[in-house]
C-alpha cells in the first residue's frame, strides 16, 4: 500500500484483519442498522441522520448547560464562603471535582467494556442529579460549609468518572463508521455550545436568584439526558472476555504502552491536563480580585472561552480528513498554552476575554482530535478501556494541577503560577512529540 495513502485506511484493514469473522461480520451488520433516517443532510451535521445520535446529542447538551450553570455558580460559592485564602479553597474542590478521574476513569474503563453502557449511564446519571439537588437544598437553606462543598464535588466526581468512558465508547455504536468523525465532532459542538450558553445564563441566574437557583437548573436539566437514555437502543457489537476486571485493565494498560502513537497522544494530553487546563478552576479569582468583574461579568468571561471552544467544534465538523492529526495535536497545545499564559498576565477585561477565546479554540481543537484519532486507532473491544485511559489522562490529572496551582499561588500569586505552568508545558510537550515513536502516520 502506498505510504501516502490515508492512515485510517491502513489502519483499518490492520483491524479487520486481525479480528475473528464474527466480529467482522456484527460490524459490516452494524452499519445498515445505524443508516440515515432522515435524508441527505449536509456533511458538517451529518451524523444527525441517525436518530439513536440525535436523541443522545440532545439529551447531553440540554445536560451540559445546566453542568456548566453549576460550575459557574460553584466557583462563586467558594469565593463567597472562602473568607481567607480563596485561591487555595479553588484548589481544593477544584481537586474534589476530579480527583476521581484519577482514581476511578480506570475503573469506569473497565466497566464499560464489560456491562451494558446505556444502563450504566442511567446509574451514573441520575446520581449526579441527585447531588445536584443537594446542594442546590443545602445552599438555599443556608447550611452549606465548605468541608461539605467539597465532599459533595468529589462524590458527583465519582459518577463524573464512571460515566464519561461509557459516554465516549457509547458514540462509534450509535452511528455508522463513516458517521464517527462527525459525530465526535457534533458531540464536542454541543459540550462546547453548553460552554457558551451555560455560562451566560449562569451568570444573569445568579444575579437575579443567587448561586442556589443555577444548583437547581442543573438538577432539573438531568431529566432530558435520562429521557434521552431511556429511548436510545443499540446493538450489542462483541460479547466481552471472561477475564478478571484487573486483567482487563492490565491488558488495557499493555495496549496503550504497545501502540507508541496512542502513548505520544495521550502524554500530550496529560501534560495539558496537569500543568494548564487548572486554569479554569481559577478564572473567578482572576474575575472577581484582578478584573473586578460581577457575577454577570464573571458568566460573559466563561461564555467567552466557551465561545472559542464552540468554534473549534464548528471547525472540527468541518474537517474531513486525518491524515496529519498529530501535527494538529501538537500545535494546537502550543497556541493553547499560549493564550493561557497571555490571559494570566493580562489586566484588561477585554484583552483576558479575547485570550479565553483563544484558549478555548485551541484546547478544544487539541483535545478533540486527541478523541479522533483514539477512537479511530482503538480496536472496538479496546475502545472503552482506551477512552478510559484518554479521560484519566485529560481529566484525571487535572486535579493534581490545581493543587499544584494553588500552592503556588499562594506563594507567588496566581497569574506568576498559571503563566510559568503555561510556559513549563510547552517545553514539554515539544520534547514529547519531538521524540514520540509511531507517528510517522500522524504527522
Amino acid at each position: 500500500m502506498d505510504g501516502r495513502e490515508d492512515w485510517r485506511t491502513e489502519r483499518e484493514a490492520e483491524e479487520r484483519a486481525g479480528q475473528p469473522l464474527e466480529s467482522v461480520a456484527a460490524s459490516e451488520a452494524l452499519a445498515p442498522q445505524l443508516g440515515s433516517t432522515s435524508g441527505d443532510m449536509p456533511h458538517m451535521i451529518r451524523a444527525l441522520r441517525n436518530r439513536e445520535f440525535r436523541w443522545f446529542w440532545a439529551g447531553n447538551f440540554l445536560s451540559n448547560i445546566g453542568t456548566w450553570m453549576q460550575n459557574v455558580a460553584m466557583g462563586w460559592l467558594v469565593l463567597q464562603l472562602a473568607t481567607e485564602n480563596p485561591a487555595f479553597w479553588l484548589g481544593v474542590v477544584g481537586f474534589a471535582s476530579s480527583a476521581p478521574m484519577l482514581a476511578f476513569s480506570l475503573l469506569g474503563g473497565v466497566i464499560a467494556d464489560r456491562v451494558n453502557r446505556r444502563k450504566l449511564m442511567l446509574m451514573t446519571q441520575t446520581a449526579m442529579m441527585v447531588f445536584a439537588f443537594t446542594i442546590w437544598g443545602l445552599t438555599a437553606l443556608h447550611w452549606m460549609k465548605l468541608p461539605l462543598l467539597v465532599l459533595l464535588s468529589f462524590l458527583t466526581g465519582i459518577s463524573m468518572a464512571l460515566n464519561n468512558p461509557s459516554q465516549q465508547a457509547l458514540v462509534p455504536q450509535l452511528v455508522p463508521r463513516e458517521d464517527l468523525a462527525n459525530a465526535i465532532a457534533l458531540n464536542a459542538a454541543q459540550f462546547n455550545m453548553s460552554r457558551v450558553v451555560g455560562p451566560t445564563l449562569g451568570g444573569f441566574a445568579m444575579a437575579w436568584f443567587g448561586v442556589q437557583g443555577n444548583f437547581l437548573l442543573n438538577g432539573l436539566s438531568f431529566v432530558a439526558v435520562l429521557v434521552a437514555l431511556a429511548r436510545i437502543h443499540y446493538p450489542t457489537q462483541y460479547a466481552a472476555e471472561k477475564n478478571s476486571m484487573w486483567g482487563d485493565l492490565v491488558e488495557g494498560l499493555r495496549y496503550v504502552f504497545d501502540r507508541r502513537d496512542l502513548f505520544t497522544l495521550l502524554s500530550m494530553t496529560a501534560v495539558a491536563s496537569v500543568l494548564v487546563i487548572p486554569y479554569i478552576t481559577f478564572v473567578p479569582l482572576f474575575a472577581k480580585q484582578i478584573l473586578h468583574l460581577d457575577a454577570r461579568g464573571f458568566g460573559l468571561l466563561m461564555a467567552a472561552n466557551g465561545g472559542g471552544a464552540f468554534l473549534a467544534a464548528v471547525t472540527m465538523a468541518f474537517r474531513r480528513r486525518w491524515k496529519h492529526g498529530g501535527r494538529v495535536v501538537f500545535r494546537a497545545s502550543i497556541a493553547f498554552y499560549v493564550f493561557v499564559a497571555l490571559f494570566a498576565i493580562s489586566r484588561n477585561v477585554w484583552v483576558s476575554g479575547l485570550m479565553l477565546v483563544g484558549a478555548g479554540y485551541f484546547m478544544v481543537l487539541m483535545i478533540a482530535t486527541v478523541n479522533v484519532l483514539l477512537q479511530h486507532l482503538s480496536e472496538d473491544k479496546m475502545r472503552g478501556r482506551v477512552m478510559s485511559i484518554y479521560a484519566t489522562a485529560f481529566l484525571g490529572f487535572t486535579p493534581l494541577g490545581s493543587l499544584m496551582a494553588g500552592s503556588l499561588a499562594g506563594t507567588f500569586t496566581a497569574p506568576v503560577s498559571i503563566a510559568a505552568m503555561a510556559v513549563a508545558a510547552i517545553g514539554i510537550n515539544s520534547v514529547i512529540y519531538s521524540r514520540g515513536k509511531g507517528m510517522s502516520g500522524l504527522r
